[in-house]
């Protein structure tokens, strides 16, 4: 669909994709034969009590004899659905088939998705942990943050499978990536960057916290919530936005703004001015990462600052910062390594393999696929497009070689 198909057709396009030519965006296919009195006896009794007896006898013959090994559950609350909220489980089941083909579609990897009706975070995760020995990994999406953080960090210590929260993590990977890449574009080192965050859910403190592991330092980040800029003297934080408190006397956005190399916004539609913009310091990089409206439009933004890269969510501007690029091939290198976590290092290895990717050649097929004639690394192109096939032989080799690091 293009930008200027009207509303109403986007959305009967979309509820018709949803809907023929049957419900739903998954099925589940049968991968052996079952066509004969011999199929079935094997398919089923007696012949399912050969490896029942061995997975009995070693679990580890559960990858041998069971598609655990490329099984993931996506899981979610629906407390945190897109940019539309807390709508409810079932509501959010559109959004977790949707995951689910890409998933399939990117890397291979087969979906359940299950939808938790649960009456507290601690429900959340006993069902999660009893549900687990049927997944090779889990990972959880549209979970509202705080108690996002409790859940993963919880499941990640019970369990013995990849557990991965790709609201949090899959976006920083791939903000990690761009950025990178976007700050070598403009003459700027990560190191000295001074960074303005607009969120501090999820995805915005899992954001900077990679970023402070690649080299960001803290005492250049500001970090702005609903109620204005995080500072020492404010009394409502919680523990997981109180390490980003400065003792600062800047307290609105603007003030944030003012001299910033770098703004990330995963926030809400139309926060930042181009009064703002123009504040910042030479050759800035803007992110406005909220869906679908980013938190100032990016004509706009060109408009106040010939300058600038600009990257968005969105597939109809360049530089999309799109966890498609992350999180299938985060999985693939993990389930191939038969990881039983997904380390700081995996992620780490993520962000180089696919900010590397971005500085080479791009293949015919790609131009292909956009309808470009060209494309090469710079102001518009800093991150691999999602059909890049290199992208699936580049970043599971990475993870999985990480396998082992902190």
């Amino acid at each position: 669909m293009s930008q200027d198909t009207p509303i109403d057709d986007k959305r009967q396009q979309a509820l018709a994709y949803h809907q023929f030519p049957k419900p739903g965006k998954l099925s589940v296919e049968a991968t052996k034969p079952c066509v004969t009195a011999t199929d079935l006896s094997l398919a089923y009794s007696p012949g399912v009590a050969e490896p029942v007896r061995e997975i009995a006898r070693d679990a580890e013959n559960a990858y041998r004899y069971t598609n655990k090994g490329n099984l993931v559950a996506v899981i979610t609350d629906g407390t945190a659905i897109l940019g539309l909220g807390n709508l409810g489980p079932l509501a959010s089941k559109p959004v977790m088939e949707g995951k689910a083909v890409l998933f399939k579609r990117f890397a291979g990897i087969d979906v359940f998705d299950i939808e938790v009706a649960a009456t507290s975070t601690a429900h959340f995760i006993d069902t999660v942990a009893a549900i687990a020995p049927t997944f090779g990994g889990i990972n959880l999406e549209d979970i509202a943050a705080p108690h996002c953080f409790e859940i993963e960090k919880a499941l990640t210590a019970r369990l013995d499978i990849p557990v991965f929260h790709d609201d949090q993590h899959g976006t920083a990977v791939i903000i990690c990536a761009g950025l990178l890449n976007a700050l070598e574009v403009q003459g700027k080192q990560l190191p000295s960057a001074k960074i303005v965050c607009l969120g501090a859910g999820a995805a915005g403190l899992a954001s900077l916290n990679m970023l402070m592991a690649m080299g960001a330092q803290r005492e250049n980040i500001l970090v702005v919530d609903s109620k204005g800029v995080l500072h020492a003297e404010r009394t409502d934080l919680n523990d997981y936005k109180k390490p980003f408190a400065q003792a600062t006397e800047r307290r609105t956005l603007a003030d944030a703004m003012r001299g910033a190399d770098v703004f990330i916004g995963v926030s809400g539609p139309n926060l930042v001015t181009p009064e703002m913009l123009q504040s910042m310091a030479p050759n800035p990089v803007v992110f406005a990462l909220a869906n679908p409206d980013p938190e100032i439009h990016p004509a706009l933004a060109h408009a106040a600052r010939n300058d600038l890269i600009m990257a968005t969510g969105r597939t109809d501007f360049p530089n999309q910062v799109n966890n498609v690029l992350g999180f299938p091939f985060i999985f693939r290198g993990a389930l191939d390594a038969r990881a039983k976590q997904i380390t700081r290092a995996m992620l780490i290895a993520a962000v180089k393999a696919i900010s590397a990717l971005a500085k080479e050649p791009v293949p015919q097929v790609v131009l292909d696929a956009y309808q470009l004639k060209s494309l090469s690394f710079g102001r518009d192109y800093i991150l691999p497009k999602p059909f890049d096939p290199r992208l699936i032989e580049r970043v599971p080799p990475a993870v999985a070689a990480a396998v082992g690091g902190a």
